[in-house]
């Protein structure tokens, strides 16, 4: 079996741990990154937050997959749930914020092969496309088994999504709670122009969001009660077309949906520590949202990028990048931006499901304040594509 040595080891090659291994490899660590190739294409897309468009920028990444992105220029919401007390329609422009876009929506597919191309360009990364089947933690070393390698390192960061080896590894619990609700997934083409504007509709069983890809295409997250996913799941492709068609008011026209449909429960999960034990957790490994309001993934890249931080500084300090200060300080500069964001999605996502009039009431002022109110508006924007007392320096656009 070879054994590889490395600096710091990346377990996953999703969005998260690509980012996190690129922006090491490019200050000169010695990184490895483990991922097998994945056994079905993905699908799904992924609304990239100004933020973290500027760190793909800054790695070198955002130019190869740029023409295959569309901008999120303005997002609407529509209060569609039919109940007692309605929140007004808000419209978000980013040019008020000063901003051509918002970020943009990109496929998934498109942009982990961009992140895989820049990667392959970088002499300090060691790319084994291998599947990790156990991480060893020592005092002085973690050792990351592969089913045709080793690999040696001072420092694992784990990408490896909800079911986390590394997060087993070092002995870190998550806290879960499953909503009443599933999440259908489609990629769209559409008659009418989607105007680069994203369409989130309120509905009594939670979002239901059109967000533009390139031409006449957009991407769909459909959020409906598990007791109706079967049934919407099983419809032939005409059937949820028309379906789609019919809930999305034909804002877009005539609908057709493409091959690739994803059915999957929410839930929110959150580890209980996010470094612990020569481990970080990155991603879905730290903290897995429902998909409302971008923030899941964009939550993972400011991760990527505060670790690389980190792991960089460490190194060039002379300093152990796997020490418990290290882990313990990465767990102090992520805790509150996660945890804040986690509480956003699951009060919007609480108030959508609840019939009791005081949180409907709530709702529908929170709206009609921001929609009538600019500064509360424009600030409302600022936080939610780059949180104040979270951007790390790749988010800002400076190198490392």
């Amino acid at each position: 079996m070879e054994t590889v040595s490395a600096e710091v080891v990346v377990v996953g090659g999703g969005p998260a741990g690509l980012t996190s291994a690129i922006a090491l490899a490019e200050a000169g660590i010695k990184t490895a990154l483990v991922s097998a190739r994945p056994r079905s294409p993905d699908n799904r897309t992924t609304a990239l937050l100004a933020g973290s468009v500027q760190a793909l920028t800054t790695l070198g990444v955002w130019d190869i997959c740029r023409t295959q992105a569309a901008p999120l220029q303005v997002l609407r919401i529509i209060d569609d749930t039919r109940r007692l007390l309605r929140a007004p329609e808000v419209c978000f422009d980013a040019r008020e914020i000063g901003l051509d876009a918002f970020g943009f929506n990109i496929e998934n597919g498109h942009l982990i092969a961009a992140m895989e191309t820049r990667a392959r360009g970088l002499p300090a990364l060691a790319l084994v496309a291998d599947e990790a089947v156990e991480v060893v933690v020592e005092h002085e070393k973690i050792t990351v088994e592969c089913n045709g390698a080793s690999i040696e390192a001072r420092l694992v960061i784990g990408a490896d999504g909800r079911n986390s080896l590394c997060r087993s590894a070092a002995a870190i619990a998550r806290d879960s709670r499953r909503y009443p609700q599933t999440a259908l997934t489609f990629n769209i083409r559409h008659s009418r122009p989607h105007g680069d504007a994203a369409t989130e509709f309120h509905t009594q069983a939670g979002p239901f969001t059109l967000v533009p890809l390139p031409g006449l295409r957009s991407s769909l997250v459909f959020v409906v009660d598990p007791t109706e996913a079967p049934r919407l799941a099983a419809l032939s492709d005409v059937e949820i077309s028309a379906e789609i068609e019919r809930r999305s008011h034909s804002i877009l026209g005539r609908l057709e949906v493409e091959p690739g449909r994803g059915v999957f429960p929410l839930v929110v999960e959150v580890a209980r520590a996010f470094g612990a034990h020569r481990a970080v957790l990155i991603g879905e490994a730290a903290h897995v949202l429902p998909p409302i309001g971008a923030q899941g993934l964009n939550l993972g890249l400011r991760d990527a990028a505060t670790i690389a931080e980190l792991a960089v500084a460490a190194h060039r300090d002379g300093r152990d990048p796997g020490s418990p200060e290290l882990t313990a300080r990465y767990e102090h500069m992520r805790r509150a931006d996660v945890m804040s964001r986690s509480l956003a999605v699951d009060l919007l996502n609480r108030s959508l499901l609840s019939d009791f009039l005081p949180w409907q009431a709530a709702r529908g002022l929170g709206l009609f304040l921001t929609e009538r109110l600019a500064p509360l508006r424009r600030a409302a924007m600022r936080e939610g594509i780059a949180p104040a007392a979270s951007q790390p320096r790749l988010m800002r656009g400076e190198a490392l």
